[in-house]
């Protein structure tokens, strides 16, 4: 395995970090994963663009240097040609780490079967600054392991009303009455890339989408449930499992296409 490390390419899977270094301590981070189209940084399927800004905001957030975006673009040259999926993560000093990993061996059965989710209830569950990609992914991993446990692929986060948020890894989406949804942001969530990109795919080709919260008696009225990020693209939602409730959808529901539609190459 080799990663990039402060202007540097290394190889193995071990990274030194001192002892009292805040991203270690504290998650003290902000990182990106995007997916590489094409072999190309610069493709607009990998929105590059889309991505660097989303860890500018971070750092300006946190009044944070950025790091040398020379130097990690150099980094994500190298490491692209051997894996289709990179993390770009930014330090608090400008440091900068590009690590990349390979698609899981079952994403195309995902995509087209499916998953299991589990509603993660409680405050265990919960993203600390959910508009931002910090290292602080604590929570998030935590209702993932515990989704898994159930028997579930990924977990569904909600608030302390029971409003549906995201999934561990990514944004939700649900088809109803000849239309699209997806909880608005003010509900407290990461804007995700592949979002906005399939927010604005779709109206694009005419389609409305409705931004807003998903309080529990909205989900009985959805035909279709799915959930999206850059290294997946789409995968439908089969079965959403609760403490005393099941909820089962089709994941081969042709409403679907328009949100696969988004990836295709013209």
């Amino acid at each position: 395995m080799t990663y990039w490390f402060n202007g540097q390419l290394h190889s193995g899977t071990q990274l030194s970090l001192a002892i009292q270094d805040p991203a270690l301590f504290y998650g003290a981070t902000v990182f990106t994963t995007l997916r590489i189209y094409n072999n190309h940084l610069d493709h607009p399927l990998t929105a590059w663009a889309a991505h660097q800004k989303r860890l500018i905001n971070g750092l300006r957030a946190f009044s944070w240097p950025e790091p040398n975006w020379d130097r990690v673009c150099r980094g994500a040259e190298i490491l692209l040609h051997d894996y289709p999926l990179l993390r770009v993560t930014c330090f608090l000093d400008g440091r900068e780490l590009v690590t990349g990993r390979h698609f899981p061996l079952d994403l195309w059965d995902m995509q087209a079967e499916g998953v299991t989710t589990w509603i993660a209830e409680g405050e265990l569950y919960q993203r600390p600054l959910p508009a931002y990609k910090t290292g602080n992914y604590l929570g998030a991993w935590l209702a993932l392991q515990a989704a898994q446990q159930h028997g579930a692929r990924e977990a569904i986060l909600v608030d302390a009303r029971g409003q549906w948020l995201e999934t561990s890894t990514g944004n939700l989406w649900g088809w109803a009455n000849g239309q699209w949804h997806t909880p608005g942001l003010e509900s407290g969530l990461l804007p995700g890339i592949v979002r906005s990109h399939l927010i604005e795919h779709l109206r694009q080709r005419g389609e409305r989408v409705k931004q807003s919260a998903w309080p529990p008696g909205v989900i009985q009225r959805f035909e279709v449930l799915a959930y999206s990020n850059s290294a997946v693209q789409v995968v439908p939602i089969h079965t959403v499992i609760g403490d005393r409730s099941r909820l089962e959808l089709n994941p081969q529901h042709p409403a679907l296409e328009a949100l696969r539609a988004a990836f295709r190459e013209n």
